[in-house]
């Protein structure tokens, strides 16, 4: 049994501090958690709401049908009552002018204010769902301590009491045994993986959904020894990793695709230089501005591309918190391994998603160097030619007597600048050599589902949580057999497992959150493998599994 419980009201109500305070309440009495955000572009006003899923089961995504709603204004109801249970019920202000029998109308504003701050309406709506679900009160003295100073803290406590005498209880929800788990969103543990991974530099300009990366880090500046600059623009911010980067320091950026736009240029820098750097992409629709706070899957395609002429990159597609973390710190590696860019795909709906995750091993995780041993007996040719495309690199500096040259213009092994044909030949079979060698590491997609599965879906990053819970659900209606692929390494495609599953399959599905089926169009591009249909969302709101599961049974 999970519960699906939505939060909502107008920028400035307070509706991101009461749902993180209700998750950590969750969190800390044993309930495994799954929380979207859904918020406008704007500081006061708009409809934002919050949807906090909770059980004693591990749960993958969101869900569209709600059991209660703490409505904050009027617009939340109007909004959401027919995703509304019929069982479901609604905590709102009495003055709320609405009617429906599944509204319980309470004195929040009156009981917060008897309770001492009228501020924590909130929090006596906090109270009263916990009551009605018959959730206990361990932990909520210390939540309250980890937002608020001890006086604001005991008012809001005394809300929730007080909220708990507005209703009656209904049921008893029992939380499993408690656990060591973790609270975390994909864009924090996507900074956790750069801290895991050594990074020493991270450079970015602001551009929701990829500003908490910076803003986590710039928090963890002092303890984890990293200098976080914000820079003037996306220009500013690439230029500056790929520069900390040749001085030695592992490096990252990050934005989203209007600010990935402006990088361009500066990427193949990165890759004619052969400079290591890790660009993490959080989608968001487009195109220019878009829907800024929304989600999307619609730059794949350009990132692959992005720049002009021909360079070896990877494209690596985050799947759910964990995946974030680990392939944050496998990118760094790459990185520096083949001296290459390496992009990380992430989107609104997995930087904002709040999940309970198990604690990320951190032991397990090395900093490997890449960085060559100097032999004096030889001279240095920062761009040798070798059989694996991977050149010696020194770090400038690092070599008494020894000029690590590089250039954006075509270059010779020594990095001296040329325009012979025969070199630049040379040097671009060098380059495009490491994806020989970079091919046998990819990681296979994740198959989920029955073995013998007639009907496949294909799908990629975030949505593997989406897709999950749909294979699941269809698998027990018994019709057919469904399994689907989520690919995590995305570019250069992997095709071994594609190859194998799509040969048994009698239908293909694409599953995609953009217009135009970007992932089916590379999937067919490199291996031949055509999809028989397409399941596409493109509206800036998280596909479901619901929807998923609706769309392959024609509702």
């Amino acid at each position: 049994m999970n519960y699906n419980i939505l939060i909502g009201g107008s920028a400035g109500q307070g509706v991101e501090t009461v749902s993180a305070i209700f998750e950590k309440i969750l969190k800390r009495q044993g309930f495994k958690i799954f929380t979207i955000k859904d918020y406008m572009s704007r500081v006061r006003g708009g409809h934002n709401f919050i949807q906090v899923r909770f059980g004693t089961e591990k749960l993958f995504s969101h869900r569209d049908e709600i059991d209660g709603i703490m409505a904050f204004n009027d617009e939340t109801i109007e909004l959401h009552l027919e995703r509304l249970k019929s069982d479901g019920f609604i905590i709102c202000d009495e003055e709320i002018n609405f009617t429906d029998q599944r509204i319980l109308k309470l004195p929040l504003k009156q009981t917060a204010k008897a309770s001492g701050n009228i501020k924590a309406f909130g929090s006596v709506a906090v109270g009263s769902v916990l009551e009605l679900l018959g959730i206990g009160q361990t932990g909520i003295e210390n939540v309250l301590m980890e937002y608020f100073n001890s006086e604001i803290s005991a008012q809001n406590l005394n809300a929730i009491h007080n909220g708990r005498k507005l209703v009656s209880k209904r049921c008893d929800t029992v939380p499993s045994k408690k656990d060591g788990n973790i609270l975390i969103n994909g864009n924090q543990a996507v900074a956790l993986g750069a801290l895991a991974a050594g990074c020493r530099f991270y450079s970015a300009y602001p551009m929701t959904p990829s500003t908490s990366i910076m803003n986590y880090l710039a928090e963890k500046m002092m303890d984890a020894e990293i200098v976080v600059e914000q820079a003037e623009d996306e220009i500013a911010a690439i230029n500056m990793a790929i520069g900390a980067s040749y001085a030695g320091a592992r490096s990252m950026t990050g934005t989203s695709g209007g600010g990935f736009s402006l990088m361009v240029e500066a990427l193949g820098l990165s890759g004619m230089m052969e400079i290591p750097l890790v660009i993490a992409e959080v989608q968001r629709p487009g195109p220019t501005t878009g829907f800024p706070t929304r989600t999307e899957q619609s730059d794949l395609k350009f990132v692959i591309s992005a720049s002009q002429g021909e360079f070896p990159r990877m494209v690596i597609a985050l799947r759910n918190a964990e995946d974030a973390f680990y392939q944050t710190v496998r990118a760094f590696d790459i990185a520096d391994k083949y001296q290459l860019p390496v992009i990380l795909l992430s989107d609104q709906f997995l930087a904002d998603s709040t999940v309970t995750s198990e604690p990320f091993d951190f032991e397990s995780t090395k900093i490997n160097n890449h960085i060559c041993e100097y032999s004096s007996d030889k001279p240095y040719n920062r761009y040798e030619i070798t059989p694996t495309g991977i050149s010696p690199r020194l770090i400038p500096g690092g070599n008494h007597g020894i000029t690590v040259l590089s250039d954006s213009d075509e270059h010779d092994k020594s990095g001296h600048i040329t325009e012979s044909a025969d070199i630049r030949n040379q040097m671009v079979n060098k380059r495009m050599r490491k994806l020989d060698l970079l091919k046998e590491e990819l990681q296979e997609p994740l198959f989920i589902g029955a073995e013998d599965s007639e009907v496949l879906l294909l799908a990629w990053g975030s949505l593997w949580g989406p897709v999950s819970e749909a294979v699941n659900i269809l698998n027990e209606y018994g019709d057919s057999r469904y399994g689907a692929l989520v690919f995590g390494d995305i570019w250069p495609l992997p095709v071994k497992l594609l190859a194998e599953k799509a040969k048994k399959a009698k239908r293909i599905i694409n599953v995609e959150q953009n217009a135009t089926g970007q992932l089916a169009s590379i999937v067919s591009e490199v291996t031949g493998i055509f999809c028989d249909s397409s399941i596409l969302k493109f509206d800036g709101r998280p596909m479901s599994s619901g929807y998923i599961c609706s769309k392959i049974r024609g509702e």
